[in-house]
């Protein structure tokens, strides 16, 4: 069987790493057979020690010292550099056989959403078994304004990939649970968003945002998002129910 490949995807901050970290510990306790791939090269300290990491190519520090670019250039310069080597790196991770490939993508959301070098990725396998886990930071997601931002933002990655995407509320031990609640509400009701962005009042904002929901609504996008927390390890089952629903209709795989 081809593998199952799951981009975890978000903003800096939002909890990629940790949650890519604990899915694959939660699918280890389960038994499948899952492998994790880092493809940040600007990354410092991850937490865990991935099966295959992009730095073994290259890393930001190293196009930095050689090319005297800065930060964001080199970021870039090795997303482009990545992308050539992506064949290679490919049958690295074909190698493992393994079922599930979990794909830690970079801080900087911006090289996977816009850069070429994603398109590579994407497609560089026999299939496209790929699902986008879009992860919701917790801190912008509980402000009306924040939210449809984040919405917005996943919608044109799907939009650009064409891609099965889940979204999630990372982090979700650092809400309230009526924070949690209110979040699932305005994205499963554009009506309250609305009221909630325009405080009451019918504003050109609260309108556009309740008519961009609608839009993602009725072209089949799923709006609620599942709250985790690779703390409490809660809400990784949901992702691994949704993996089934897309790719083999609900029935589950036996573990290896």
């Amino acid at each position: 069987m081809d593998p199952i490949r799951i981009y975890f995807v978000g903003t800096a901050g939002s909890g990629k790493s940790t949650l890519t970290q604990a899915f694959k510990l939660w699918m280890d306790q389960q038994g499948y057979n899952a492998v994790t791939v880092n493809l940040d090269p600007g990354v410092e300290e991850l937490g865990y020690t991935p099966d295959v990491d992009i730095r073994d190519w290259v890393s930001v520090s190293e196009v930095m010292a050689e090319q005297g670019l800065g930060p964001n250039g080199a970021q870039i310069a090795c997303a482009d550099i990545a992308a050539i080597q992506f064949p290679e790196i490919s049958n690295v991770i074909e190698e493992f056989r393994a079922d599930y490939v979990l794909i830690d993508t970079p801080g900087q959301i911006e090289l996977f959403a816009f850069r070429q070098a994603s398109e590579i990725f994407l497609n560089a396998f026999p299939t496209t078994q790929n699902l986008i886990v879009f992860v919701l930071d917790p801190a912008v997601a509980k402000t009306p304004a924040g939210l449809v931002s984040l919405l917005i933002l996943s919608s044109s990655i799907q939009f650009r990939f064409d891609t099965p995407m889940e979204l999630v509320l990372g982090k979700s031990d650092l809400l309230e649970i009526d924070e949690i609640e209110r979040i699932k509400e305005f994205c499963q009701n554009p009506d309250s968003l609305m009221f909630a962005l325009g405080e009451g009042q019918m504003d050109m904002r609260a309108v556009a945002a309740t008519e961009f929901l609608r839009a993602m609504e009725s072209l089949g996008s799923r709006m609620a998002p599942k709250s985790v927390s690779s703390v409490e390890m809660t809400g990784l089952e949901e992702i691994y129910r949704t993996i089934q629903m897309i790719f083999f209709g609900g029935e589950d795989l036996s573990p290896d």
